[in-house]
């Protein structure tokens, strides 16, 4: 299950994934740069305009004056001041969003790309250690928590910050004892919103882990729905589902009344400051200590002074997010790689196919036990080589270690005498066509699944490997032939994914072949016109195979039985039934079964 991260996570290294993070956005400084002083440039215009609103209000209060007239130019001149002014802030405002959404969108692309690069670096042990989920959440979730996180966040924060203490500077500037009114009113209103804040958190982290229960309880019911019925669990399911939900409704419940109050007392603040202000502004105008056009100017600085706190903390919470994403994308992307080998420059220009193991010893780089203890085998040109044996014997990591997918950690392999580690990987993988007992298909056509990373490939040929395996009358049965494309709408069997993926290493063509249980997913009778049909491609190959089912590698030229590691016996399927040993006991007990 995709891990999910809460949204008040925060990074554990906070100062040093920030320098990470603004290191990444360095080539963009200058321009990141210009976005912050937009962003200030428009909020310090902002602030000006109570000012000249107060001067447009005293003007027009003095013209209705008995025995005066109103100065229409003067409020003209005004009006167009202010006009201009929030034009300006706007126009201000929208260059920075434009210029932070162009960075941040540019950032994220980068990490992405970087990320992309770096999954083809890392070592195969890594992936056997980190789920797919994490690395997928790491690509997409994380990147786009920071690019929306700098987005939104750093402009809403230099924009806040500035309207916050601006306001007060010019709260300050205009009357001491009206800021005085309008600044303990508003921390009145704060003090009620924080604590109704500090209540709802406990509801809301509670809603997120009862959210999280019922999302895991309905993915399992809906992936097991076959078992669930099966077993008649269906009441038993419902139940459970019906009190988490009933725990995700009272939770939620709580959560969402404490967190809809928050608008409403915004509001409440807002009006408590205005009603302060026209109160305590009306005395002291009475009073002749300050004008009206005071009194209208300190109203809108009320709503400038209250506005910024809840969008600071929104940022702030915002970018304890990004750090945290960020933590995740920069522990990916540093760790450790394999080895660099642009200095390799061994060539395989000319295969035979000849395939050493010399006192070959191995070890996951993540655990002290030694999984392949001292293993020596070889296969000679067109050989068709079998590996057997128990559940957790080692045969895969055999082939894993041939095709360097794992560095061995004793002895030598060598393909026609030259040690693969002298070699890089892609010339290795150059040498070798795989199919596996995990199908991979992508979404697109069949033509491009079964072409996929070869060129030139003819038509002719396409359609020679899907009869061999026996597939081509079923792919000219769908929709759209071979230019069908492989979707959720597309049913295929396991079986047909399967002889699609040996169609495709047969029209690979390479030197050599691996079948990693090839045809434990197919029945007996597409199995014989599989068996055959790579009877047919490993002519002339070294190919090894490794096999469930005993029966299929009966015709080897060698088979090499494993456990814990160690070869306990070779030979052919003769050679191994006459010992009467360890292979002669599977291959009895299989066929045992089978009768």
């Amino acid at each position: 299950m995709r891990r999910k991260r809460r949204d008040n996570e925060k990074a554990k290294n906070l100062i040093g994934t920030w320098k990470k993070l603004l290191g990444y956005c360095r080539r963009y400084l200058a321009v990141f740069l210009i976005a912050i002083l937009c962003a200030a440039a428009g909020t310090i215009l902002t602030l000006a305009g109570p000012d000249q609103l107060s001067k447009l209000t005293d003007t027009i209060t003095e013209g209705i004056a008995p025995g005066t007239s109103i100065d229409m130019d003067k409020i003209r001149d005004i009006g167009l001041f202010l006009v201009g002014l929030y034009v300006l802030s706007y126009m201000l405002s929208a260059v920075q969003g434009c210029l932070m959404a162009t960075v941040t969108m540019r950032v994220s692309k980068q990490m992405r790309s970087d990320i992309s690069r770096k999954i083809n670096r890392l070592p195969m042990w890594y992936y056997n250690r980190t789920t797919t989920g994490d690395v997928l959440s790491r690509v997409t979730n994380d990147v786009d928590t920071i690019g929306q996180s700098l987005n939104q966040s750093i402009g809403h924060l230099i924009s806040s910050l500035i309207l916050f203490f601006g306001s007060l500077v010019m709260m300050l500037a205009t009357n001491g004892w009206m800021t005085l009114t309008a600044v303990g009113a508003s921390l009145l209103g704060f003090l009620i919103m924080f604590a109704i804040m500090g209540r709802s958190q406990k509801y809301f982290t509670r809603q997120q882990r009862h959210l999280g229960e019922i999302n895991g309880h309905i993915e399992e019911i809906y992936t097991g729905h076959t078992v669930v019925k099966a077993y008649n669990g269906e009441a038993e399911a419902q139940r459970t589902f019906d009190q988490m939900n009933r725990n995700l409704c009272e939770s939620g419940f709580f959560a969402q009344c404490l967190s809809g109050l928050m608008m409403p007392m915004m509001g409440f603040i807002g009006n408590l400051g205005y009603v302060a202000v026209c109160v305590a502004g009306g005395a002291m105008a009475l009073r002749g200590s300050i004008s009206f056009g005071v009194i209208v100017a300190f109203m809108m600085y009320v709503r400038y002074f209250t506005q910024p706190l809840s969008q600071i903390a929104q940022a702030v919470q915002s970018l304890q997010s990004a750090a945290a994403a960020g933590e995740r994308v920069f522990e990916f992307l540093e760790a450790e790689e394999m080895e660099d080998e642009s200095g390799k420059m061994e060539q395989l220009d000319r295969i035979d196919g000849s395939v050493v193991f010399d006192h070959v010893k191995f070890g996951y780089e993540d655990s002290d036990t030694t999984v392949i203890h001292d293993f020596s085998a070889k296969a000679e040109p067109g050989q068709k080589i079998a590996i057997v044996g128990p559940t957790g014997a080692g045969k895969t990591t055999m082939v894993n270690l041939l095709m360097r997918f794992h560095e061995i950690q004793g002895g030598e392999i060598r393909i026609d005498g030259t040690p693969v580690s002298r070699m890089k990987r892609e010339t290795v993988h150059e040498q070798f066509c795989m199919v596996l007992q995990d199908t991979w298909l992508f979404e697109g056509t069949v033509r491009e699944n079964l072409v996929y990373c070869a060129e030139h490939v003819s038509e002719e040929k396409i359609k020679n490997a899907c009869r061999a395996v026996g597939l081509d009358h079923f792919i000219r049965t769908l929709p759209k032939g071979y230019d069908t494309v492989l979707n959720d709408q597309v049913n295929l069997s396991q079986g047909q994914k399967q002889q699609l993926t040996i169609a495709r290493a047969m029209i690979a063509d390479k030197p050599m072949l691996i079948l990693d249980e090839a045809t434990s997913s197919v029945d007996t009778r597409t199995e014989q016109q599989i068996q055959a049909a790579m009877d047919q491609l490993m002519e002339n190959r070294t190919s090894f195979v490794i096999a469930h089912r005993l029966s299929t590698i009966k015709n080897a030229d060698l088979i090499l039985v494993m456990k814990d590691g160690d070869i306990l016996e070779s030979g052919s399927h003769e050679e191994l039934i006459q010992k009467n040993g360890f292979y002669a006991e599977l291959y009895n007990s299989q066929f045992e079964q089978a009768c």
